[in-house]
C-alpha cells in the first residue's frame, strides 16, 4: 500500500505515506536527498522513495492487482527501480528519464508490478506503470497515485488497490485552495494513513521552498524537517 499526492497551488506540495508490512526502512538526510531506505535482501540498503534539493520527488508505490507484463522479458528493457535511483540520486534529470520512459519499455521486477509517480521543481508530474504505460502531466492542479493503475481504474478489484485512500485524497485535493501548505498535505497523509499494513513514514515535500518534514509511525506531532539551500 502507499499514497502519493501533487498538490501545484501558490506553493508545490509532495505528499507520501509509505506503508508497509515486515520490512526493514530507515529515513536518511544529507545536503542533497531525504530518502526512505529499504533493506532489500540481495541489493542491501536501496533509497527507493524521497525527495532531492533539485526539487524532484519519487514516490513508488506497488500496483494492484500485479500485471504480469510488468515482468521483465527483454533485457535491453529499462527497469523502474533504477530509473527512479537515478533520478533521486541526481543521476539523470526529469527531463532525461521522461525521454526514457517515452522512447524505451519499462519493466518491474518478476511478480511485483511496481508503479512511480514522479515530479520535477516545476510541478510537472511523470506516472509509470510497467507492462501498461505512462502519462505526463504539465504542472497539474493535482494528481493522485495509490495501489491501482490509472490505466484500468476499478476495471480490476484487489483489496489493496486503495481506491477509498484516492477517492478521500481527490477530494481533499479538489476542495482545496491555492494556500495549501505542509500542514495541509498531513491532514491529506494522516486521512489516507493505514495501521493493517501500517503507514511507516509520512513525508511531506515544500518543493518552492525546498524543505522536507516527515514523520514516523503516524505520530504527527513529532515532524522533523531539512531544509535544503536554495541554489544548489
Amino acid at each position: 500500500m502507499c499514497t502519493s499526492i501533487v498538490y501545484n497551488g501558490n506553493k508545490t506540495m509532495i505528499g507520501w505515506n509509505l506503508d508497509i508490512l515486515d520490512m526493514e526502512y530507515q529515513v536518511m538526510a544529507n545536503q542533497r536527498a531525504v530518502y526512505i531506505a529499504i533493506n532489500d535482501a540481495k541489493e542491501g540498503w536501496m533509497p527507493l522513495f524521497g525527495a532531492n534539493a533539485r526539487g524532484d520527488f519519487v514516490a513508488m508505490p506497488t500496483c494492484w492487482p500485479f500485471d504480469q507484463r510488468s515482468d521483465p522479458s527483454d533485457p535491453e528493457a529499462e527497469n523502474i527501480i533504477h530509473l527512479d535511483i537515478d533520478l533521486l540520486l541526481e543521476k539523470k534529470t526529469f527531463g532525461q528519464i521522461r525521454e526514457i520512459v517515452e522512447n524505451r519499455e519499462i519493466v518491474s521486477v518478476p511478480g511485483v508490478t511496481f508503479q512511480a509517480q514522479l515530479s520535477d521543481g516545476n510541478g510537472n508530474v511523470l506516472q509509470i506503470i510497467p507492462g501498461q504505460g505512462y502519462r505526463y502531466l504539465e504542472h497539474p492542479a493535482y494528481s493522485v497515485l495509490t495501489n491501482f493503475s490509472p490505466f484500468k481504474g476499478d476495471s480490476e478489484r484487489h483489496p489493496w488497490m486503495g481506491l477509498d485512500r484516492y477517492e478521500t485524497a481527490t477530494a481533499m485535493l479538489e476542495s482545496a485552495d491555492s494556500g495549501f501548505d505542509a500542514e495541509d498535505c498531513f491532514r491529506v497523509l494522516k486521512a489516507t494513513a493505514q495501521t493493517v499494513c501500517p503507514t511507516v513514514v509520512s513525508m511531506v515535500y515544500d518543493v518552492t521552498d525546498r524543505v522536507v518534514y516527515w514523520c514516523e509511525n503516524r505520530e504527527w506531532d513529532q515532524i522533523q524537517q531539512k531544509c535544503f539551500e536554495m541554489g544548489e
